[in-house]
C-alpha cells in the first residue's frame, strides 16, 4: 500500500489553488499567508495576492501527486479484485514469465 499524501500537503494544495483562482470566498489565515510569502510561494501584486513561479510549481507538483496516488490506488484495487488474469492498465508492464531451466 502506498503512503497517503499528508493532510498538510492537501491543505496547502487547497490554499494554493484558491489563490491561483483568485477565489472571492478565500479565507486564509494571516499567519498562513505570511508563511507562504516567506516561503516565496506567493507575493503581493497590484491585483491582490498571486502565486510566484515556485508557488505554481508546488501547486502542479501536489496536483500530480494526488493524481498519481489515485491512479496507484485504482491499480491496486484492480489487482486485488480481478486477480492475475486481466491485462495490465496503461502504465503497467505485463507480467514476464521466468525462463525455464532445461
Amino acid at each position: 500500500m502506498i503512503d497517503p499524501i499528508p493532510l498538510e500537503d492537501l491543505a496547502l494544495l487547497d490554499v494554493l489553488e484558491q489563490i491561483s483562482q483568485a477565489s472571492e470566498a478565500m479565507q486564509v489565515e494571516t499567519e498562513m499567508m505570511r508563511r507562504l510569502e516567506e516561503s516565496a510561494l506567493i507575493e503581493d501584486h497590484e491585483d491582490g495576492v498571486r502565486l510566484t513561479h515556485a508557488g505554481v510549481a508546488m501547486c502542479k507538483s501536489l496536483q500530480h501527486r494526488v493524481a498519481a496516488d489515485k491512479l496507484a490506488n485504482e491499480i491496486i484495487d484492480k489487482r486485488e479484485n480481478a486477480g492475475e488474469s486481466n491485462r495490465p492498465l496503461p502504465g503497467e508492464r505485463a507480467p514476464v514469465e521466468p525462463p525455464t531451466i532445461p
